[in-house]
């Protein structure tokens, strides 16, 4: 068994330990220590990482009260080593695992939610509860858990004897009955879990709720706390202030700014579409009529510009209308329209016959061709 230094302080970065195996698997190494302070995967926290002496640890995996240290070069069995931590990384999910556990503790006392499902990524938390939230709800719930964290409300681990665990109130996902180790947060919430957590809610620091959706009949919420929480709202302050400078509006004011912005574009769109219109129409009225086909090049025109032509001249010609937009070098945008031909049918020769790509319906269809513009126009000359 090896000796659980985390559960000891959770703030034990450093420490010696005896080396009592080193074994070989695959490229990398599994090392057991007679004590570790690395912390291995569970309770949907990810493993510490750190060095064993010059070995880089990666992963920590616990079976059968063994925990084994995943290092990248091998280290000797007795000899006395120096284990160090990725500190940095410890105390980050340290403070995220305790703001989860205030979160869940007061979704549970305020509506009775069970925490079904959590995941901790490098960058937030997921959290699943069993029951649906609404937004205002989530407020309420945001608002009372960084009034507990800035309350300082200590955070205690303890392992109650089996017949105190039957008579106590405690949240957990299993069925428990013996060495059971309990979270406990003063006045918010008492949980079993085996991860190390900070010692009071204070050096959590700050709660933030990123998202929420719906999820299996409940709602899953995206979380992050601490300096991550911080990390990430320093990041959101400095877009928006760039946002606000390039409309010329309040930092307090961006969504109302890119509202104008969106009915300013809007009623651009709407304007260069009129004209698209119009200018279609003097296209349209120097064709000729023709009992054929008819190919139109154009520059610079999108697909809805393309469409709206091909509709407006269809009635020039009596099989095919095609309009074409691009070069001889990157190749053409296609749009075919026909009243009389079923283009769905046809695609296929069409694009076999000018190295060309798409489809559509029977009335429509639009790709590209690898075509020269000569070799377009002499092949819908002939149809």
């Amino acid at each position: 068994m090896t000796e659980k230094l985390y559960y000891q302080d959770s703030k034990i970065y450093s420490f010696f330990a005896t080396v009592l195996s080193c074994n070989k698997q695959g490229n990398h190494y599994l090392c057991v220590l007679d004590k570790t302070a690395f912390f291995p995967e569970g309770g949907g926290q990810k493993a510490d990482t750190g060095s064993i002496d010059s070995a880089e640890v990666s992963d920590v995996q616990e079976k059968d009260g063994i925990i084994y240290h995943t290092i990248d070069s091998p280290v000797d069995v007795g000899l006395q080593v120096i284990c160090v931590l990725d500190a940095d990384q410890r105390f980050r999910r340290m403070q995220n695992h305790t703001g989860e556990h205030v979160f869940s503790g007061v979704v549970h006392k305020t509506y009775g939610y069970t925490n079904i499902g959590f995941h901790m990524a490098d960058d937030c938390m997921t959290v699943d509860f069993d029951g649906t939230l609404t937004s205002e709800q989530l407020f309420e719930i945001e608002t009372e858990c960084n009034r507990i964290i800035a309350s300082d409300a200590k955070v205690n681990c303890i392992f109650p004897s089996e017949y105190d665990i039957r008579h106590m109130d405690y949240r957990s996902k299993f069925e428990l009955t013996e060495n059971v180790r309990l979270v406990e947060i003063e006045g918010c919430d008492l949980c079993a879990c085996c991860a190390p957590h900070v010692e009071s809610t204070a050096e959590v620091g700050l709660l933030k709720i990123l998202d929420s959706m719906p999820h299996r009949g409940g709602t899953r919420i995206t979380l992050v706390c601490g300096l991550d929480a911080f990390e990430h709202l320093r990041e959101h302050y400095i877009c928006n202030r760039q946002v606000s400078a390039l409309l010329s509006a309040k930092a307090t004011e961006t969504p109302q700014a890119v509202v104008r912005l969106q009915e300013s574009v809007s009623a651009l769109k709407r304007g260069i579409t009129a004209l698209q219109t119009k200018m279609n129409r003097l296209y349209v009225d120097q064709l000729d009529d023709t009992d054929g086909s008819t190919v139109l090049f154009v520059e610079d025109m999108n697909a809805d510009a393309m469409r709206d032509l091909c509709n407006q001249a269809l009635h020039k010609c009596q099989k095919m209308m095609c309009v074409c937009c691009g070069n001889d070098t990157d190749g053409y945008a296609y749009i075919i329209a026909s009243s009389t031909v079923n283009l769905r049918d046809t695609a296929r020769q069409i694009n076999a016959d000018l190295n060309g790509r798409g489809g559509g319906q029977p009335t429509m269809i639009q790709g590209t061709f690898k075509a020269s513009r000569e070799q377009i126009e002499n092949y819908f000359t002939l149809q």
